[in-house]
């Protein structure tokens, strides 16, 4: 199953894929000159029907030609079948795009680090695959604003990894964090969401409030792990179903399909759940009562909270 643990370091590749040049140069691997980074298709399929799709693509061009191809893999848990496929990738993206190629595996463990790092044996003289493993020690520590500022996104896995509430360089990071995503210029992500539903080692979202970073139910549908959270709890088709037309029924059908992406976000989030709460929360039909659930669901620590 695909969890936010996942897919946070794709979300932000997504949304900035230069930020895999910083991931390279933290592992002290150069990279060529380029003009612009761009996602490529990460799906790499042979002549027979096995299919073969990498989590992320980034290709990297100078004068509108590609002079890097990166393949991004996030890893939670070692797995002997990438063994054979993340060859497949390396090659098929070779020959499709012409240039050099690597692979970066994103581990956020040191046991899966260790696993992925092992060089694969191609069988043929020389050809050996050592992928470019990134554990959170190759992660930068952000704690200079202006860097944070113009890069949101790697100040965002910064603040991820390594934002401790327990060491002096943590709080800092974190900090420099709160700072830049007040100070960013209107309209540039600041990831506070993201950043509030990872952290759970301590009270972010109260030091959100304290820097003055509200997050509003309509922002947070527009985050896309928010979104496929609540198409996953049948938003949509919930409302439809009780619609038959009518806005009342329209109403009670976004509030029965709402609650069920309250329900889907608090087991995401690791957040336990009675029987008898959750019998509440499905059978509310109050649209603005569910919204304001939803908001409270990505920040609660526990579910006596969602009801305050």
């Amino acid at each position: 199953m695909v969890t936010i643990e996942h897919e946070y370091l794709l979300e932000l590749v997504t949304n900035n894929p230069a930020m895999v040049r910083d991931l390279l140069v933290g592992s002290g691997l150069p990279i060529p000159a380029f003009d612009s980074a761009e996602l490529g298709s990460g799906d790499f399929n042979d002549r027979r029907p096995t299919e073969y799709r990498a989590d992320a693509v980034v290709v990297f061009k100078k004068r509108n030609k590609p002079v890097q191809a990166v393949v991004v893999e996030v890893q939670r848990k070692p797995d002997k079948g990438k063994t054979w496929s993340w060859p497949v990738y390396l090659s098929t993206l070779r020959a499709s795009r012409k240039c050099p190629v690597k692979l970066i595996v994103y581990c956020e463990n040191d046991a899966t680090a260790r696993y992925c790092a092992t060089p694969i044996d191609m069988g043929h003289p020389g050809w050996i695959l050592k992928p470019i493993v990134v554990d959170p020690s190759k992660v930068p520590k952000i704690t200079d604003l202006r860097e944070a500022i113009d890069n949101p996104e790697l100040t965002a896995l910064s603040v991820i990894v390594h934002g401790k509430s327990d060491t002096p360089e943590g709080k800092q990071v974190v900090e420099t964090f709160k700072q830049a995503a007040v100070e960013r210029p209107k309209g540039r992500p600041d990831y506070a969401d993201l950043v509030a539903v990872l952290r759970r080692d301590f009270d972010f979202t109260r030091s959100l409030e304290e820097a003055r970073m509200p997050v509003t139910v309509e922002q947070l549908e527009e985050v896309p792990y928010v979104r496929r959270w609540i198409e996953l709890g049948e938003v949509k088709g919930e409302a439809r179903g009780e619609a038959r037309g009518e806005a009342r029924g329209e109403a009670r059908g976004e509030a029965r399909g709402g609650a069920k992406a309250v329900i889907k976000i608090l087991h995401e989030r690791g957040i336990s759940i009675s029987p008898e709460d959750e019998e509440r929360i499905c059978s509310c039909t109050d649209h603005e009562m569910v919204e304001n659930w939803i908001s409270k669901a990505l920040k609660i620590h526990n579910v006596d909270e969602l009801f305050d």
